[in-house]
């Protein structure tokens, strides 16, 4: 019986992990691929405190060190699912069966790629999915952006401060966008909308992107466009399929202030919950209070 089970080694999980170390609760890590989960892929990040510049991987290998200063076990194994027995949480793994009495989902999310050529060969060259984080490294240069949705026109409204042109790529006719940013995105002088467009390559060498092919849906011809960076918002997919607590429409898990879920003692942090800002710093927040809320149920855990 451990005290807290968490699960995801990002860094929602990793801060959770040396929180309750720190607690001294029976507490084990488990991540089936990666630790540092889906910002140790980035190439560069600016925005977290203390660390001006620095690769995703070496941010998260310190994080990864910190916490096993603290001797958190981690293990490579994959949860299926979480029941209940009584107050007992039971997860289901691909080794066996794990009993706790609290759990911390720290899963993440994934962006829904489009799957052309060039989107993987060039991620971290100049294609990304998330404007917040890289969009300072294209100050002045040109960039396109993939989508039509709210997640899609805010992000290309906050790069039109920043690059010196912005393409929207629509597969439609008119955008699905709240009107408040339609009227905004449609305001700004250095965005250019592609109606009916869909992008078909992105193409670079190995410096990064150079440029993206795309594809007018009512005349089938392509054009390329010379561009620096590619920043593509069709959809995230949470990690979530194995649990059965409360989640919305998309699949993230509804959480209250303390990070609970509608299971008590199970709770949830970073990109995998309801939130409104995917970023390491939230997730950190998020880990630090859901572990010191699970120390306090743990201390008053009946079976």
């Amino acid at each position: 019986m451990y005290d807290l089970v968490i699960i995801g080694g990002g860094p929602g999980g990793l801060t959770a992990g040396i929180y309750a170390q720190r607690a001294r609760l029976k507490t084990v890590l488990l991540e089936r691929e990666l630790v540092g989960g889906q910002i140790a892929l980035s190439d560069v990040i600016e925005n977290y405190p203390g660390f001006p510049s620095v690769s995703g991987m070496g941010l998260m290998e310190k994080f990864e060190e910190h916490a096993k200063s603290f001797d958190l076990p981690i293990e490579m194994k994959t949860v299926e699912s979480i029941k209940t027995d009584g107050n007992v949480k039971v997860l289901q793994t691909s080794e066996g069966e794990i009993r706790a009495k609290a759990v911390i989902i720290a899963t993440g999310a994934k962006p829904s790629k489009l799957g052309v050529p060039g989107e993987s060969e060039f991620f971290g060259k100049g294609v990304s999915y998330c404007a917040t984080c890289d969009g300072p490294f294209f100050r002045d240069q040109s960039v396109i952006v993939v989508g039509g949705g709210d997640t899609a026109i805010k992000e290309a409204v906050y790069l039109s401060r920043i690059a010196k042109k912005v393409h929207v790529i629509h597969r439609r006719d008119k955008l699905r966008a709240e009107k408040i940013l339609q009227e905004k995105a449609l305001k700004a002088e250095n965005i250019e909308i592609h109606w009916s467009h869909v992008l078909k390559e992105i193409t670079g060498t190995k410096m990064g992107v150079d440029g993206a092919v795309i594809e007018d849906l009512k005349t089938k011809e392509n054009k390329k466009i010379d561009i620096n960076g590619a920043f593509i918002f069709v959809g995230i997919n949470p990690t979530t399929n194995f649990t059965d607590v409360e989640k919305d429409d998309q699949g993230f898990i509804k959480t209250s202030r303390t990070m609970e879920t509608s299971t008590k003692g199970i709770y949830a942090v970073g990109d995998c919950r309801d939130t409104l800002l995917l970023q390491v710093a939230t997730a950190v927040g998020d880990g630090a209070l859901a572990a010191y809320i699970a120390e306090s149920y743990i201390e008053d855990f009946k079976e």
